[in-house]
Protein backbone atom coordinates (compact mmCIF):
# COMPACT_ATOMS: atom_id res chain seq x y z
CA UNK A 1 0.00 0.00 0.00
CA UNK A 2 1.39 3.42 -0.91
CA UNK A 3 1.88 6.19 1.63
CA UNK A 4 -0.87 8.13 -0.08
CA UNK A 5 -3.35 5.25 0.30
CA UNK A 6 -2.42 4.80 3.97
CA UNK A 7 -2.87 8.52 4.61
CA UNK A 8 -6.23 8.48 2.85
CA UNK A 9 -7.42 5.46 4.86
CA UNK A 10 -6.31 7.06 8.14
CA UNK A 11 -8.06 10.32 7.29
CA UNK A 12 -11.26 8.52 6.36
CA UNK A 13 -11.18 6.52 9.59
CA UNK A 14 -10.73 9.72 11.61
CA UNK A 15 -13.70 11.36 9.88
CA UNK A 16 -15.95 8.37 10.51
CA UNK A 17 -14.91 8.23 14.19
CA UNK A 18 -15.51 11.96 14.54
CA UNK A 19 -19.00 11.70 13.03
CA UNK A 20 -19.90 8.86 15.40
CA UNK A 21 -18.73 10.74 18.48
CA UNK A 22 -20.57 13.89 17.35
CA UNK A 23 -23.79 11.89 16.97
CA UNK A 24 -23.44 10.56 20.51
CA UNK A 25 -22.73 14.03 21.90
CA UNK A 26 -25.69 15.52 20.05
CA UNK A 27 -28.09 12.83 21.32
CA UNK A 28 -28.22 14.68 24.64
CA UNK A 29 -28.68 18.07 22.96
CA UNK A 30 -31.32 19.79 20.87
CA UNK A 31 -31.40 22.72 18.49
CA UNK A 32 -32.78 25.79 20.23
CA UNK A 33 -33.91 28.71 18.07
CA UNK A 34 -33.88 32.28 19.36
CA UNK A 35 -31.31 31.97 22.15
CA UNK A 36 -27.99 32.40 20.34
CA UNK A 37 -26.00 35.53 21.06
CA UNK A 38 -24.45 37.52 18.20
CA UNK A 39 -21.56 35.54 16.75
CA UNK A 40 -22.33 32.44 18.83
CA UNK A 41 -24.78 30.46 16.68
CA UNK A 42 -23.92 26.83 15.95
CA UNK A 43 -24.69 26.59 12.23
CA UNK A 44 -26.63 27.89 9.22
CA UNK A 45 -30.03 29.52 9.42
CA UNK A 46 -33.02 27.65 8.00
CA UNK A 47 -33.91 30.64 5.81
CA UNK A 48 -30.47 30.65 4.15
CA UNK A 49 -29.33 34.11 5.29
CA UNK A 50 -25.94 32.54 6.06
CA UNK A 51 -24.42 29.08 6.03
CA UNK A 52 -21.98 28.89 8.89
CA UNK A 53 -21.50 28.96 12.65
CA UNK A 54 -20.57 32.23 14.32
CA UNK A 55 -22.35 34.47 11.82
CA UNK A 56 -25.38 35.57 13.89
CA UNK A 57 -25.61 39.34 13.68
CA UNK A 58 -27.84 40.03 16.68
CA UNK A 59 -28.71 38.45 20.01
CA UNK A 60 -31.74 36.13 20.20
CA UNK A 61 -32.62 36.28 16.51
CA UNK A 62 -35.47 33.75 16.03
CA UNK A 63 -33.79 32.15 12.97
CA UNK A 64 -30.45 31.60 14.73
CA UNK A 65 -29.93 28.44 16.77
CA UNK A 66 -27.47 26.72 19.03
CA UNK A 67 -27.28 23.31 20.68
CA UNK A 68 -28.45 23.23 24.30
CA UNK A 69 -29.00 20.40 26.76
CA UNK A 70 -32.14 18.46 25.88
CA UNK A 71 -35.17 19.80 27.76
CA UNK A 72 -33.74 23.25 28.50
CA UNK A 73 -34.62 25.20 25.35
CA UNK A 74 -38.08 26.42 26.30
CA UNK A 75 -36.86 27.24 29.82
CA UNK A 76 -34.33 29.57 28.19
CA UNK A 77 -37.06 31.26 26.15
CA UNK A 78 -36.27 29.51 22.88
CA UNK A 79 -38.12 27.18 20.57
CA UNK A 80 -37.15 23.71 19.33
CA UNK A 81 -38.63 24.29 15.87
CA UNK A 82 -37.52 26.76 13.24
CA UNK A 83 -39.73 29.79 12.65
CA UNK A 84 -41.84 29.78 9.52
CA UNK A 85 -40.22 31.54 6.57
Amino acid sequence: MSNRAVLFAATLAAIVASDASMAQANASKEKCFGVAKAGQNDCATPNGSHSCAGQARKDNDPVEWKYVAKGTCTKMGGKTTAPRS
